[in-house]
Parts: C-alpha cells; sequence; structure tokens
C-alpha cells in the first residue's frame, strides 16, 4: 500500500485536492447546457466508485505488506468500522446532491463558497475535536480569515444582485449542504488506521483505500435513493424519470463520469495525506477548493460579468483572506 511519509508531500496532496474538488463542477456545468444536473448525477457517482475501486486495486495493494494490501484489509475490517464509512458516504451524497442543486441555481461562485466554506469551517473544528493534530491557534486562525472570505463573497453577490431577485433558495440549499458535508470526513477518518509504519494495521482498522471504497459504496447505493428524490421533486424545471437518463449520448455520460474521477482523484490523495498531517488539516486544506470554484466560476464562466466595480474589490479581498488562512492551516502542522 502506498502512504505519504512526510509533511510537505501531504499538503502537496491536499493542494492536489484542492484543485480536484474545486474543479469537478466544471464538468456538471459543461453537461448542463443540455443535461439535467440530477442525470448527471448518475455518472458522477460512477466515476467516484470507479476510482475508489481502481484505486483500491494498485495503489493500495502494490506497496507494503500484505497485511495492508486491500482485499485482504477489507476482509478483516470491523462491522463498526465498515457502517462509519458507509454512513459516511451517505452523509456526503445527501450534501453534495445538495451542492449540485445550488449550483444549478446560484452557480459555482456562490454555492460553492457559502457551502464548501461553510463546510470547510465546522469540518475542522469536529475533525480537530475527533483527532487534535496541529497547533489550534494557527489551525482556527486560518479558519477565521476563511470566514471573512465568505463574508466578502456573499458581499460580492449581493451587489451584482442588486435590483434583481436573490436566489434565496440557492443559498439555503447551500447552508444546509455545508452542514452535512462538515461531518462526512470524520465518519471515514475514524476508521482508519494512521500508523502506516507498523507491520500491519490495528485490527477491525481500515487503510485510506479500504475506507474510501467502503465510502463510495454508501455514495453508490444512497443515490438510488437521494437522485431519485431529486429527479421526482426538483428543485427547478419538470419531474423526470430515470428512463430520461438512457437518452443521453456517450459524450455527455462520460462528462459525468470525468467528475466523478477527478472528485475521487481529490478524496483518495487527501485521505492518504491525513496520516501525516492530521485530519483536520487535511480537511481543511482540501476544502480551499472553494478559492478553486470561485476563480472558476468568476474568470472562466463570467458569473460576476456586469457587476459593479466594488464586487471586483471584494472578491479580490476574498482570495487574499483565503490564501492567508490555507497559509495559516499550512502552518499549524509543519
Amino acid at each position: 500500500m502506498y502512504y505519504c511519509n512526510n509533511y510537505t508531500l501531504a499538503v502537496v496532496f491536499c493542494v492536489i485536492t484542492m484543485l480536484c474538488w474545486g474543479s469537478w463542477g466544471n464538468t456538471q456545468k459543461l453537461a448542463g447546457r443540455t443535461w439535467r444536473y440530477e442525470l448527471f448525477y448518475w455518472d458522477y457517482v460512477i466515476g467516484v466508485l470507479l476510482f475508489a475501486l481502481v484505486s483500491g486495486l494498485t495503489f493500495g495493494s502494490h506497496c507494503g505488506g500484505e497485511a495492508w494490501s486491500f482485499i485482504a484489509n477489507l476482509k478483516q475490517a470491523s462491522a463498526g468500522n465498515v457502517g462509519s464509512a458507509f454512513l459516511g458516504g451517505v452523509v456526503f451524497n445527501a450534501a453534495n446532491i445538495l451542492l449540485a442543486a445550488a449550483i444549478s441555481i446560484a452557480g459555482m461562485s456562490v454555492a460553492f463558497p457559502v457551502g464548501i466554506g461553510l463546510a470547510l469551517v465546522l469540518g475542522v473544528v469536529v475533525n480537530y475535536v475527533g483527532a487534535p493534530k496541529g497547533n489550534p491557534v494557527l489551525i482556527f486562525g486560518g479558519v477565521a480569515l476563511i470566514v471573512a472570505a465568505i463574508l466578502c463573497n456573499a458581499w460580492a453577490y449581493r451587489l451584482k444582485e442588486s435590483g434583481k431577485s436573490v436566489p434565496v433558495k440557492g443559498i439555503v440549499l447551500s447552508v444546509v449542504c455545508g452542514t452535512l458535508m462538515a461531518f462526512f470526513y470524520r465518519f471515514v477518518a475514524a476508521t482508519m488506521d494512521m500508523d502506516f509504519t507498523a507491520a500491519a494495521p490495528k485490527a477491525g482498522m481500515m487503510t485510506p483505500y479500504s475506507a474510501f471504497f467502503v465510502f463510495a459504496c454508501g455514495v453508490f447505493a444512497s443515490t438510488f435513493v437521494f437522485n431519485a428524490i431529486a429527479m421526482r421533486h426538483p428543485v427547478s424545471g419538470e419531474p423526470i424519470t430515470e428512463a430520461a437518463y438512457f437518452k443521453g449520448g456517450f459524450p455527455v455520460h462520460l462528462v459525468g463520469v470525468l467528475g466523478g474521477l477527478i472528485w475521487g482523484l481529490g478524496n483518495g490523495i487527501n485521505l492518504v495525506a491525513a496520516g501525516k498531517a492530521g485530519t483536520a488539516i487535511s480537511y481543511g486544506l482540501g476544502q480551499g477548493a472553494t478559492l478553486v470554484s470561485a476563480l472558476w466560476g468568476i474568470l472562466v464562466w463570467r458569473e460576476f460579468k456586469g457587476a459593479p466595480p466594488k464586487a471586483g474589490l471584494l472578491n479580490l479581498a476574498m482570495f487574499v483572506l483565503f490564501l492567508a488562512g490555507l497559509g495559516l492551516i499550512i502552518a499549524a502542522g509543519a
């Protein structure tokens, strides 16, 4: 099993996570030109499950001792740990479907800063309490700067939408999403043995690869419930049935699977990095995806086109504060 053996590499992994988690939403935007997000989501979860399985059978199996290998580790995992990782997938999926809905209503430059920004703040607290590691003053100082960044983005959006009806539903969905998203990581991280230098994992505990696979199974299974509800009771548009999924061409399905693969790469290496960086720092840096997604929304998708100059200054302040906050979080574990 491949594992991360130094803090600098762990930070690099978390930065890659940030890029992946902040960029997968572009595939939804691309598919959304002709394809409902509820239909996109089926392909997305297939991509997540596929990445978890392939990474487990490769990087999770062919390095290190046999006791750490993917299949062997899954066989010895306790029912409680399997259930916790699976529940993490269910909680994440509920939050992520709400995020996808919020993107379709409010756009990436709003849904991500509000939803994932809130998830970052609450999630760092939850994960630090569960596994204290790193300088708490620097960690929570970084979180405070990120809160200020989120408020700048919210203010900029209000200026952009001045005189227009604010999509309250999109903001509410983002807040609920962020609250749920804050807890999924702890359910998964609690099942993992982080002492990768040992001859074998503790009895019943899982590796990042096996925990990720069980998590992905929870995401996949719960999609049949959550996404079915979303399709029959959509936040926008008319209700649709599963039959509509089979009317899409290969390219549009491939875009959705690609979105899942991108997110899966970010999640997989983040769990690997958590052993060296600590779960609070690893999760917090990964959720810096908000910064990446906001950049996509503003620079590529032009979601702030026509906004007054003050909105641009506020968004600039958001990026500066976010980078400063992430810098403190990185320093906290050095």
